[in-house]
């Protein structure tokens, strides 16, 4: 007998808490269950490990799977392994936070899978411990924006400075100084215009911008 076989084994998932940005609001991706227990209970995107495969491969397959989307960004949120946390079987899961352009979100897909997008600060109860995976995801995102601009993963490829403000006030959940805050934009220089006027919002319009990613890669990991 194998030291192995002395051990229980265990289900492994992954939950991704997926994250879109619209209607100046951010919003989590979230659908019915498709099988017992508490089938029709709402939950977060997720799905098992595969034999041959990492937990971040399995995550980032669920995500294209569910989303049909092949462009994310995703980063680890933890471990969620409490005994009586999966009413079915022992299930560890790893969850994982996603960022997606709402806009590239194909609806055909949305309906496939019967998926909606709610309001962060209008999220149900979810299946399990799906609420605390949540929180801890948008605790991570804030302490994560605050020294790495991944919130452009979230708008248009073009938008305004003040687009972007309610973007950060939003996950932020806090109103923002404007002068600080285009001031922090010029000084870090990721950000280049397009040349281009946004007119949807007034008369004289505003001007567009978008993220260098290139140029920002060049100075530090920006991992995909």
């Amino acid at each position: 007998m194998s030291f192995y076989e002395n051990h229980p084994k265990f289900y492994i998932s992954t939950d991704c808490i997926i994250f879109g940005y619209f209607n100046n609001f951010l919003h989590v991706l979230i659908r019915p269950r498709d099988m017992q227990p508490c089938k029709g209970q709402l939950s977060l995107m997720g799905g098992f490990v595969d034999d041959d495969e990492s937990v971040d491969h399995a995550a980032s397959r669920i995500v294209s799977e569910l989303t049909g989307l092949q462009d994310f960004y995703i980063q680890q949120v933890g471990a969620f392994g409490n005994v009586d946390r999966d009413p079915g079987e022992r299930v560890v899961s790893i969850s994982y936070y996603v960022l997606i352009k709402a806009s590239e979100y194909n609806d055909d897909m949305r309906k496939k899978y019967n998926a909606s997008w709610v309001r962060i600060d209008e999220l149900p109860q979810l299946y399990g411990d799906h609420n605390a995976m949540v929180e801890k995801a948008h605790k991570i995102l804030q302490e994560k924006l605050s020294w790495d601009p991944i919130a452009f993963y979230l708008l248009p490829n073009s938008f305004t400075l003040t687009q972007l403000q309610v973007l950060y006030e939003k996950i932020y959940g806090a109103d923002l100084d404007k002068r600080n805050f285009r001031k922090k934009l010029t000084e870090e220089n990721h950000i280049v215009t397009t040349g281009e006027i946004d007119k949807t919002t007034s008369k004289r319009g505003a001007n567009l911008f978008r993220f260098d990613f290139e140029g920002y890669n060049n100075d530090k990991i920006f991992k995909l």
